[in-house]
């Protein structure tokens, strides 16, 4: 039976080919969605995906994650920022954690320099657009892997 591996997507993702494409590419979040299933498949792992505009339900999700998954890739987005309650979600659950942005955010504005999920991550993807998502899945594939 494959591994479980929950992907998850914070908010305005879901605005992804049309959002600022200067900054985050044309590639909507259907296209990652797709890129993260055949990344997961390769890998023997079965992907759970949950995009939300909502900080609750977000941490609803990780927390569901504890018992039934392998792993957490997370993109939180603006999140990424301002939620203690999702690191302290992600930190609860115990589980391999990789934190991925689309955009080099140490290339931004200040205040995107600063990431309340990196300290509870296991690694941390910035700047490799949706790449990053393929990188983030293998390398929890590999911690898994490690585990057995």
């Amino acid at each position: 039976m494959a591994e479980r591996l929950l992907i998850v997507h914070g908010p305005n993702l879901n605005l992804l080919g049309t959002r600022e494409p200067e900054i985050y590419g044309s590639t909507t979040l259907e296209d990652i969605n797709s890129l993260c299933r055949q990344t997961a498949r390769d890998c023997a792992m079965e992907p759970d995906i949950v995009q939300s505009n909502h900080e609750g339900e977000l941490v609803d999700a990780v927390q569901a994650a504890a018992g039934t998954a392998a792993g957490i890739v997370i993109n939180p987005a603006a999140y990424t920022h301002t939620s203690v309650a999702i690191a302290d979600a992600l930190k609860a659950v115990g589980l391999p954690v990789v934190e991925v942005h689309l955009s080099n955010v140490h290339a931004r504005e200040d205040f995107r320099r600063h990431s309340y999920v990196s300290p509870v991550a296991d690694a941390v993807i910035a700047g490799a657009g949706p790449a990053g998502y393929q990188y983030a899945i293998r390398h929890i594939a590999s911690l898994v892997d490690r585990r057995l």
